[in-house]
C-alpha cells in the first residue's frame, strides 16, 4: 500500500466523520452528503475531492444495494439513467474546461430552485398536477443530477427531491436510489480517471476508509427504521437546503 496523506489527528478524524456520513447517507438520509463533500474539499481542494470520494461512493452503494435491493423501482431508474448519464458527459466536459469556482454556486443555485419547487409542491400540490409524474420532469431532473454528480458528487439531494415529487415511499427511495447511484457511480469511473483524479495514493487512502462507509451504512439503517414517513421527508428538505445554501457560500 502506498503511503498514505500526511493529515493532522483533526483532520483524520474530519475525514472519518465524512466517510461516515457517506454510509448514513446511502442509508437513506442523502443529505447528509454535503458533510463529506466540505470536508473532503476543505481537506484535499474540491477538484482532488471528487476522486478520492468516488471509490468510497460505489462501496457505500453496493453495501446499500445489498441492504436495500429489494425495495427499488426500476421503472423510476429506467427512467432517470439515460438523461443522467448525458449529464455525466456534459459535467466532466465542463470540469475539464472551467473552474470549479462557478461550477460550485451554479449547482447550490440548482437545488434551491428544485428545493423551493418542491416545498411548493408540498404546500399547494395543485401547482404541479401531473408534472412529477411527466417524462420532462424525469429527464430534467436526471440530467442535472448527472452532471452534478460528475462535478461535485453532490446529486443526492436532488434524487431526494424526485423521490418527495413522485410520492416514493422510503424504503423504495431508499432502494431506488442505491441501484441509481451504483450504476451512475461506476459510469464515472473512466470519466473520473481520464481527468486525472483517481489514481494509485487516492485507492490508497480509499482502502483505508471503507470500512467507515460500511459502519455508517450501519448507522444509517437504523435512522431510516426510527425516523416516520414525514420528519424523514422534512428532513429531506432541510439536508437539501442546507446542502444548496453551503454550496453557494452563504456559510
Amino acid at each position: 500500500m502506498l503511503p498514505l496523506p500526511d493529515l493532522t489527528l483533526l483532520e483524520w478524524l474530519l475525514v472519518v466523520a465524512g466517510v461516515t456520513g457517506i454510509g448514513i447517507a446511502k442509508a437513506g438520509f442523502s443529505g447528509v452528503n454535503f458533510v463529506h463533500l466540505i470536508v473532503f474539499a476543505l481537506i484535499f481542494g474540491p477538484r482532488e475531492s471528487t476522486g478520492i470520494i468516488l471509490p468510497m461512493l460505489i462501496v457505500g452503494d453496493i453495501a446499500a444495494v445489498i441492504a436495500f435491493r429489494q425495495h427499488a423501482r426500476w421503472d423510476y431508474i429506467r427512467q432517470m439513467l439515460p438523461p443522467a448519464c448525458v449529464g455525466v458527459v456534459a459535467g466532466s466536459f465542463m470540469m475539464a474546461r472551467i473552474d470549479d469556482g462557478v461550477f460550485t454556486p451554479l449547482i447550490g443555485w440548482i437545488l434551491v430552485v428544485l428545493t423551493t419547487m418542491q416545498l411548493v409542491h408540498m404546500w399547494r400540490p395543485g401547482l404541479f398536477a401531473g408534472a412529477p409524474q411527466s417524462k420532462p420532469f424525469a429527464w430534467l431532473t436526471g440530467l442535472v443530477a448527472g452532471g452534478t454528480t460528475m462535478m461535485a458528487n453532490g446529486a443526492g439531494p436532488i434524487i431526494a427531491l424526485f423521490a418527495l415529487a413522485v410520492g416514493l415511499p422510503k424504503w423504495e427511495f431508499v432502494g431506488t436510489s442505491a441501484w441509481f447511484f451504483l450504476i451512475i457511480n461506476v459510469f464515472k469511473l473512466p470519466f473520473s480517471y481520464g481527468l486525472g483524479l483517481i489514481h494509485a495514493p487516492t485507492l490508497s487512502l480509499n482502502l483505508v476508509l471503507a470500512p467507515a462507509v460500511v459502519a455508517g451504512i450501519t448507522i444509517g439503517r437504523w435512522l431510516v427504521h426510527a425516523v416516520p414517513q414525514g420528519i424523514f421527508n422534512t428532513l429531506l428538505l432541510v439536508f437539501a437546503a442546507v446542502a444548496a445554501l453551503r454550496l453557494i457560500g452563504v456559510f
